[in-house]
């Protein structure tokens, strides 16, 4: 019997548990993406996903969404703009905060990212809470740029991250746990 794509990625994904504190199963994503085979598969299985959307830009959240993304960006032909945490773009930057378990978050894009009806995919690792992924969509939004989709490595279903994300476009996870 021959795995799916999804299995034979879900397969490199080393599970950790207790980190980074007791009780939280960690999904290590970088025994996939250091393997040569396992990490087209990612990039290839995303980038089909929208194959036929018209992109102009691929938004990368820091610091795995840059890992993916760069070479989404590169293989569907758009720019890639990095959501970076504050204080780590140098010129002028719009933010957006968010909730974590315990107090607010922040990230950033240069206020000229994106032009005002530039279609833009968000890319990102992972989608748990989806605190993280609505504060990215809400900066894309605030440019007045047109939100086109978010794709996701690994989706932990039972956050119920994706509910944050009405109005977000098509929504793509390769993994669901």
């Amino acid at each position: 019997m021959t795995n799916t794509i999804e299995e034979t990625v879900k397969n490199k994904i080393r599970n950790i548990e207790n980190f980074p504190k007791p009780g939280i199963l960690f999904r290590d994503i970088t025994t996939a993406i250091k393997d040569k085979d396992t990490l087209p598969i990612i990039i290839d299985y995303l980038c089909d996903q929208f194959k036929d959307t018209k992109i102009d830009y691929i938004a990368g959240i820091e610091s795995r969404g840059f890992i993916f993304g760069m070479p989404m960006a590169y293989k569907l032909h758009c720019g890639f703009v990095p959501v970076r945490k504050p204080n780590k773009l140098p010129a002028e930057t719009i933010s957006q905060e968010y909730e974590l378990e315990y107090g607010t978050d922040k990230i950033e894009i240069h206020k000229d990212a994106f032009g005002q009806g530039d279609n833009v995919l968000i890319i990102d690792d992972l989608l748990a809470t989806g605190g993280t992924a609505e504060a990215a969509a809400n900066l894309v939004k605030k440019t007045g740029a047109n939100l086109i989709g978010m794709g996701f490595l690994i989706e932990l279903e039972d956050l119920k991250g994706r509910n944050k994300l009405q109005d977000c476009g098509k929504i793509v996870s390769m993994l669901k746990y």
